[in-house]
């Protein structure tokens, strides 16, 4: 793809592809050819078609690639989503269908769930094992997908990913939840084969994906294609620009929204779909003081804005667990260009997901909650957040894009 162009450039030739996916295989198709391990039915079924060349590798390993390298880049930093459109034609990222137009954002990618997915009892890091491998152990029925399933709050699932990876050396990535999915308190992770932590993706990975979901609040309705999170890709170890502190925002009126632990289901497919005073109760806090009680679920804004300049993204994390006992902030990446001029939106809030853990928590106006963490860009995304429209933009405190406007 022609730098800045904005346009994925696939393979000229037919087979052209093909033949570039089996020099990426060599490696591991060198190395079956002395394996006998058969993979299992949970593993192989439903890969197929332009994901097939991946069928008999060793997933988790690390593979040889003819792609960009780090001495293809201007430095190290986040990829734009020129960068990420070229990963995808060179098919180190692929799908087993095909990309919607609106899947790669100026600097991350949504992922969405393929047809299966699995009730399982525990949660579980691969480690030395492939996720296939592990989950017979901690499985308890499995779910088909394909005409929608309701995953009930308070369970754990693992669902299948359409996309796969085969990244290049000096490729990293990492995932995180959208945002409308931390809204809705769906608490979602990333899984690789051999994956010793949490959404974080190791250089130069090739094999499939899983998520991790477990909804908190609300029972939510899936499909094959819902994007409940977001792969960041990474090249090198990027530099921190700046690290700035979060506080909330409880001065006057109203100010957040609590969920109703037992509301209905939550069609995530379905936007502007739901009535919010079936699923919220409003809230204020008269003396700048909010109360939260233990495990209930908070919508809550920043007191100042947010920018993320063009050349930058950002990452929303909790603050350290002594400033105060609760969680905030699942959904983190914020894409370049939210809240800027550029993009004609600025004034725009961060809006806080807030769980608070075992014991009561009085929470006052200004208070530090989370810390968002800047990092460079490896060059200036050809389209910035918002510029296609977002359901966020100039957003204040908000609800999900599943519900209707407050009236």
């Amino acid at each position: 793809m022609e730098e800045g162009s904005g346009m994925v450039v696939w393979p000229r030739r037919r087979g052209e592809g093909a033949f570039r996916r089996r020099r990426l295989a060599e490696p591991f198709l060198e190395h079956n050819r002395h394996t006998t391990t058969q993979p299992s039915s949970i593993e192989e079924e439903g890969f197929g078609g332009r994901a097939s060349f991946i069928r008999h590798l060793p997933f988790g390993a690390r593979a040889v690639s003819n792609g960009p390298t780090m001495n293809d880049a201007h430095s190290a930093g986040i990829l734009p989503c020129q960068a990420i459109e070229d990963l995808i034609a060179q098919e180190a990222i692929g799908s087993l269908t095909p990309f919607d137009p609106d899947q790669v954002q100026p600097a991350s990618l949504d992922l969405r769930l393929g047809e299966r997915a699995w009730r399982v009892r525990a949660s579980f890091l691969p480690r030395n094992r492939r996720v296939a491998e592990r989950l017979p152990d901690v499985a308890m029925h499995q779910l088909d997908l394909s005409k929608g399933a309701v995953l009930e709050r308070g369970c754990v699932y693992i669902a299948e990913v359409q996309e796969w990876l085969a990244l290049p050396a000096g490729v990293a990535a990492r995932g995180n939840p959208k945002s409308s999915t931390g809204r809705v308190d769906v608490f979602v992770r990333l899984l690789t084969d051999y994956g010793a932590a949490y959404d974080d993706v190791a250089e130069g990975y090739a094999g499939k994906l899983y998520v991790e979901i477990a909804p908190q609040t609300f029972s939510v309705l899936v499909r094959p294609g819902t994007r409940l999170n977001q792969l960041r890709l990474k090249r090198g170890h990027p530099a921190i620009l700046q690290t700035r502190s979060v506080g909330v925002d409880l001065s006057t009126g109203l100010v957040g929204f609590r969920g109703r632990r037992h509301a209905g289901v939550v069609d995530l497919d379905h936007e502007d779909g739901h009535d919010p005073r079936d699923y919220w109760e409003l809230l204020e806090a008269p003396r700048g003081e909010l109360l939260l009680d233990p495990n209930e679920f908070y919508i809550l804004v920043s007191k100042d804005d947010i920018e993320i300049p063009a050349m930058e993204a950002a990452e929303m994390t909790p603050i350290d667990p002594a400033v105060g006992e609760f969680r905030v902030h699942y959904a983190g990446f914020f894409d370049p260009g939210f809240g800027s001029e550029d993009t004609g939106s600025v004034g725009s809030k961060g809006v806080l997901e807030v769980r608070s853990h075992e014991t009561p928590f009085l929470l006052e106006d200004g208070q530090t909650v989370a810390r968002l963490v800047y990092e460079p860009l490896t060059a200036r995304p050809t389209r910035l957040y918002g510029e296609d429209g977002s359901h966020y933009l100039r957003q204040g405190l908000k609800l999900s894009k599943h519900f209707r406007p407050w009236t």
